[in-house]
């Protein structure tokens, strides 16, 4: 019904409000997940197999009219990245190319309406809803990447008469647990190469290289100590280097995208020619970086320590040796428990990616690979996919081990060999 204004014009009455729905927006003050974490300050952090518990937290300035409170808790793995395709000198398209893993699906109703079909009323003030539920025994480790995540999270809805659902978001980081107290992982790992330098079809002489490491796991903060033995016959002067290469894999239909990255590096002295150069436990600290992920059937992460030498005129010389990067750190006296969350905590400077010391920072990827392998897409994220990425569940976590990391080897061998005896191979 309308009435006539000062000009003859009709005017529309306001519609009449809805009983029970009106001004829910200004009663709901406060709507969350909250998890519980052993320590106030830490971040959600659980392992395969554990209870999760949290609350949602409503809270009301005065009386609302509520439906119904739904609870999921999810995780998956994702990968997605595209190639640009030729199909003729003046055809090109764009091939897309994704995938998903679902590790995680669990529904639960915190707050179910009545039968009746009528609903519930909820008072003013604050109002608190506990959950639980377990997680699988086998799940990925949380991750970031260019063209791939693992992400956990736990979702409320709260459904309202005459009203678009309301939702509140929590994520929460899963750490795969990986024992490097295991046969394969305490294994030693020992290689030898050998490279023919060569420049304009002459030959130069040959270049080879040795190396050994005391096992195959590690955890971020240990030092690894490197045998070497770098052998310089040829005419020029040569540089040997080592560095840990972190290489994510990301597959989706057949196909495969990697990405290489230098996480850490160490550099010898120049070997002229005609010499040789022994390291004796050339220490390489491991900085904080995400443990090795094996087992996700679209993403993978792998690490190896890469040994390296320049030659001049010639592609280089590398010798690679594989490498496990676990969350359990070594038990120096063989002590075990189960519990993952008893061997380490949470350090929040590596969900910043901010690492306590400031080493030199490593050299490109280039310069520690051949020409061959440099000519992939293996360059580094720029700065504003580097910040997208740490917009985004956590990227990797470090754990601060309350087993102290072995000593520095010295680099001084203690019981040298005389200088008629030539040194042995330290991979025999």
């Amino acid at each position: 019904m309308a009435f006539k204004g000062p000009r003859g014009r009709g005017v529309p009455q306001a519609a009449p409000l809805v009983p029970g729905s009106a001004m829910l927006f200004d009663r709901l003050r406060h709507f969350c997940v909250l998890l519980d974490c052993p320590e106030l300050d830490s971040p959600p952090v659980f392992s395969p197999g554990e209870a999760v518990s949290g609350r949602v937290v409503l809270e009301l300035s005065g009386e609302a009219r509520l439906g119904a409170l739904q609870l999921h808790a999810q995780g998956c793995a994702k990968v997605h990245w595209t190639e640009s395709r030729s199909a003729g000198s003046s055809t090109a398209y764009t091939q897309s190319y994704s995938d998903q893993v679902p590790f995680l699906s669990h529904r639960d109703t915190l707050l179910a309406a009545p039968d009746n079909g009528e609903v519930t009323v909820l008072q003013a003030g604050k109002h608190e809803f506990p959950f639980t539920f377990q997680l699988p025994e086998t799940l990925a480790t949380s991750f970031e990447g260019r063209h791939g995540n693992v992400r956990y999270w736990v979702k409320a809805k709260l459904h309202r008469p005459w009203s678009v659902v309301k939702k509140a978001k929590r994520e929460f980081t899963v750490i795969e647990p990986i024992d490097i107290n295991t046969p394969a992982l305490l294994a030693p790992q020992a290689g030898v190469k050998e490279k023919l330098a060569r420049a304009w079809y002459c030959n130069r002489g040959q270049v080879s290289v040795s190396a050994k490491i005391d096992r195959k796991g590690y955890t971020p903060g240990e030092v690894i100590p490197i045998f070497a033995e770098i052998d310089n016959c040829s005419t020029r002067t040569i540089v040997p280097k080592a560095a840990i290469i972190q290489t994510q894999t990301f597959i989706a239909r057949g196909a495969k995208k990697q990405k290489k990255s230098v996480v850490a590096s160490i550099a010898g002295d120049s070997i002229a020619a005609g010499k040789r150069e022994v390291w004796h436990g050339r220490a390489l600290k491991i900085p904080p970086v995400g443990p090795s992920i094996l087992q996700c059937r679209i993403i993978r992460v792998e690490y190896a320590l890469k040994v390296c030498v320049d030659i001049p005129g010639t592609s280089k010389l590398l010798l690679e040796l594989p490498l496990v990067i676990g969350t359990i750190p070594l038990h120096p006296f063989g002590s075990r428990t189960s519990s993952v969350s008893s061997q380490y905590s949470v350090n929040l400077d590596w969900l910043r990616m901010v690492i306590l010391e400031e080493p030199e920072a490593p050299p490109e990827y280039s310069s520690v690979v051949s020409s061959e392998e440099s000519a992939q897409n293996l360059s580094a994220p720029c700065e504003d996919e580097l910040s997208t990425s740490l917009g985004g569940p956590f990227f990797a976590y470090i754990q601060e081990f309350r087993y102290r990391p072995p000593p520095l080897y010295s680099e001084v061998d203690p019981n040298p060999t005389s200088d008629g005896i030539r040194p042995r191979c330290m991979t025999c």
